[in-house]
């Protein structure tokens, strides 16, 4: 059984929880337990609700109140997941430092890009289920169906280096190259180079890889994209490296029922469009130019 905390709130986001609900609701979750070390405790004040326990720890910038419910979250509501695992952390904390040389901060970004990428594709990808012979005997086993391949697509130039190791963690996919840049003054998107099909077949699933999700422009025409060409908002997941109240909160405005798998929330974008603390032009660091 699963213990739901429903927080409504106005404001933002102000540090990354382990799932959240963007803008209007927030659903933070934790298996229960008897048990002291998988205990939960749930702490109001007039500017947060912290969540706390052993294993893992939540903030949520909040104007209201706090109610407990046993229910699962409504299909219809976008959903950022947050994983806390410690490799995670570590990854975006090598991201962070700006001592990170190019090699080095590229390979922290795929590797992140792996685990997020392995969380979210956690019961939702098609299976196939059959016998086989084993050196020892007869077993039943469960394959991922390849007629089904996974849509991978990066949004370059960044996402590519979030995206690298998706063909080693998906057994099949299917990668289409978006590229969308965006103004430096007006901080408006323009697409430069689309690769994605027409028309995908009905049921595609797609995981959509952009590192920097801080004013949500860019990430917003490349769903638009996909839902032109017939994917559907649940089909769709977006991978990125950080994540940021204003792009989350057109995400959930625009796109009900998406989920969205992130490094780590941070708390503010500047004027010039860049994510605080965030970790910099992910683009740039990764490619060095």
């Amino acid at each position: 059984m699963m213990a739901w905390c429903r927080i409504h709130f106005n404001l933002n986001l102000s540090s990354p929880s382990d799932s959240a609900l963007i803008p209007h609701t927030c659903h933070s979750h934790t298996p229960s337990s008897s048990s002291s070390s998988s205990s939960s405790l749930f702490r109001t004040t007039t500017r947060k609700i912290s969540l706390s326990s052993v294993q893992r720890r939540s903030c949520v910038a909040v104007s209201s109140h706090m109610t407990m419910e046993e229910k699962p979250v409504s299909d219809n509501r976008m959903l950022v997941y947050v994983p806390p695992h410690p490799l995670i952390k570590h990854w975006v904390s090598v991201l962070r430092n700006e001592q990170t040389p190019c090699p080095i901060f590229r390979n922290a970004m795929a590797e992140l890009g792996r685990l997020l990428m392995y969380e979210a594709s956690r019961d939702w990808l098609p299976t196939v289920a059959g016998e086989i012979q084993s050196p020892m005997g007869v077993a039943s086993v469960e394959f991922i169906d390849p007629r089904e391949p996974v849509a991978v697509i990066p949004i370059l130039r960044a996402g590519l280096a979030l995206a690298e190791h998706a063909s080693s963690i998906l057994p099949a996919t299917k990668t289409y190259h978006l590229g969308i840049s965006r103004n430096e003054e007006t901080l408006q998107p323009t697409i430069y180079l689309n690769k994605l099909p027409e028309k995908f077949t009905e049921g595609s699933k797609a995981f959509v890889v952009d590192p920097m999700l801080a004013t949500g422009g860019t990430i917003v025409a490349a769903l638009n994209l996909l839902k032109e060409r017939g994917v559907s908002n649940k089909h769709i997941k977006v991978i990125s490296a950080v994540a940021a109240p204003p792009a989350l909160q057109k995400l959930s405005e625009q796109f009900p029922g998406l989920h969205v798998y992130t490094g780590i929330i941070d708390p503010t974008v500047n004027e010039k469009g860049f994510i605080i603390p965030g970790l910099g032009d992910a683009g740039d660091r990764s490619y060095g130019t």
